[in-house]
C-alpha cells in the first residue's frame, strides 16, 4: 500500500469514517457499544482493512451534518450521497449503491404521475438536506418545497399540514404509506440517490484509491453480499 494514500486517509493512524445514521438502508442497527452496523460501516471497515489501520466511526444525525463537517478534520472518509453542492468540498467516488426517491400522495389526491407534482399550488414535504432534497431544490420549478430537518418530521409535517406530496426514499415511503389509509406511492422515481464515498479534495491520490476500491467491490459482488447479509430491501448495487 502506498504510504501517501495511508497518510492522506488515516493521518491519525486510524481511519475516521463519517457515517450518516439517518439512512436506515445503510445503517440498519447498532452494537451494544453504540457503533453503527450495516452496509456503510462494513464498507468503511473494508477500506481500513486494506489500508492496514483500525477504523473509528464518526456518526452524524443527518447527511447535511456530515457534509458540514467536511473541513473540520472530523472524518477522513464520508459515506454519503454524492450531490453537486457537497462536491464543492468533497471529492466523491462514483456511486456504490443507489436508492430510488419518489413521492407519496394522500388519499383522494388527483396526482397520478410524477410529472404532475411540479405544479403551482402543490406543496411537497421533504427532508431539506437529504440528497433527494438537494436534487429537488435544483429541479423543482413551480411547486413549493416545505423543508424539515428529518425523515420523521417530513412525514409529520405532510400529515399535520395536509400537504400534497411527501418526497422520500421508496423503502421509507413503503412504511409510511401503511399508516395512511388510501395514500399512494407514485410509480417510477424522480431521481436515484447516489451513495458514494467522499474524502477531502486535497487527498488527490487517496481519491483515486477509493475510486478503484468502489469499482472492484461492485464488480466482485462484495457489495451485493453486504446487502444480502444485512437483508436490506430497496438498495441496489450501482451500475
Amino acid at each position: 500500500m502506498d504510504e501517501t494514500i495511508i497518510r492522506q486517509l488515516a493521518p491519525t493512524g486510524t481511519l475516521r469514517a463519517g457515517i450518516n445514521l439517518s439512512n436506515f438502508l445503510l445503517v440498519s442497527d447498532r452494537t451494544p457499544d453504540g457503533d453503527p452496523v450495516g452496509v456503510a460501516p462494513d464498507m468503511a471497515a473494508e477500506i481500513a482493512r486494506r489500508l492496514g489501520v483500525p477504523v473509528r466511526y464518526v456518526t452524524f444525525p443527518s447527511p447535511g451534518a456530515l457534509a458540514d463537517a467536511a473541513d473540520t478534520d472530523t472524518w477522513d472518509i464520508g459515506l454519503i450521497g454524492a450531490e453537486p453542492q457537497r462536491a464543492e468540498k468533497i471529492a466523491f467516488t462514483s456511486a456504490y449503491v443507489e436508492i430510488e426517491a419518489t413521492y407519496l400522495v394522500p388519499a383522494g389526491s388527483p396526482i397520478e404521475r410524477l410529472e404532475k407534482v411540479d405544479r403551482a399550488g402543490t406543496c411537497i414535504a421533504v427532508t431539506g438536506r437529504a440528497a433527494y432534497g438537494l436534487w429537488l431544490e435544483r429541479n423543482i420549478r413551480n411547486a413549493e418545497l416545505v423543508r424539515t430537518d428529518s425523515l420523521d418530521s417530513a412525514y409529520e409535517t405532510f400529515v399535520a399540514e395536509n400537504l400534497d406530496a411527501l418526497a422520500g426514499l421508496r423503502p421509507r415511503l413503503l412504511s409510511d404509506v401503511e399508516k395512511l389509509p388510501g395514500a399512494r406511492i407514485l410509480d417510477g422515481k424522480f431521481m436515484a440517490v447516489q451513495q458514494a464515498i467522499g474524502t477531502s479534495r486535497a487527498n488527490d491520490e487517496a481519491a483515486g484509491f477509493l475510486q478503484d476500491f468502489v469499482d472492484e467491490v461492485k464488480q466482485s459482488g462484495f457489495i451485493a453480499d453486504l446487502i444480502a447479509r444485512h437483508n436490506i430491501d430497496g438498495l441496489t448495487v450501482a451500475p
